[in-house]
């Protein structure tokens, strides 16, 4: 584990290569799972007042299961987190052919909403989990994502490298700028 103000990080997100291949994966990570995409707080008020922006971008179940279930639920760990349409995929997927992709993300990309995407979706495959004392940043391995792995090593991008814009969303330019220090320095004394 790595030290950063007060969040501690999985050597994993340092030492792991890591670039999403989607043309291998089909985005199968907003399909499958327990439950849907994480959200905080302030998330949950911003996707109930720019809802209305992305709405148009969604497919008519995620619709309907939206209008059924409300624009977040509470699943069974007591998380926010999106609804999804028939316990599968998040309520927020748009399909591109057989590729699965944010709705939200998509509007976002047309200048119709201010807020691109879930934080936990951004980073994924990093999770994050607040605690009492600290912040836990852990990389989540999944065998979904063995494609990601054989390209980010192929195109050599460690974890940590390929999530600079969600990790800076998330913690900050201060913070990011400490960890690429000190991924760099851990890195370099292999």
């Amino acid at each position: 584990m790595l030290q950063i103000q007060d969040t501690l990080i999985s050597l994993d997100v340092i030492e792991k290569k890591f670039c999403c291949d989607l043309s291998k994966c089909k985005g199968v990570c907003c399909v499958e799972g327990d439950s849907g995409a994480p959200l905080t707080d302030g998330e949950v008020d911003i996707i109930e007042q720019e809802y209305e922006n992305f709405k148009p971008y969604l497919r008519p179940e995620a619709l309907k299961a939206i209008e059924e279930q409300g624009t977040w639920v509470i699943d069974s760990e007591n998380d926010k987190v999106t609804p999804l349409v028939n316990n599968k995929e998040c309520a927020y997927v748009v399909f591109e052919g057989d590729i699965a992709k944010c709705g939200i993300e998509k509007a976002y990309f047309d200048g119709k909403t201010r807020f691109r995407k879930p934080v936990s979706c951004h980073l994924y495959p990093v999770r994050v989990k607040k605690y009492r004392d600290f912040t836990a940043v852990n990389y989540d391995e999944w065998e979904i994502c063995k494609p990601a792995l054989r390209l980010g090593m192929h195109k050599g991008v460690y974890v940590y490298a390929f999530l600079e814009d969600p990790l800076v969303r998330r913690f900050g330019e201060e913070w990011y700028s400490e960890l690429r220090i000190a991924a760099e320095s851990l890195l370099n004394s292999y």
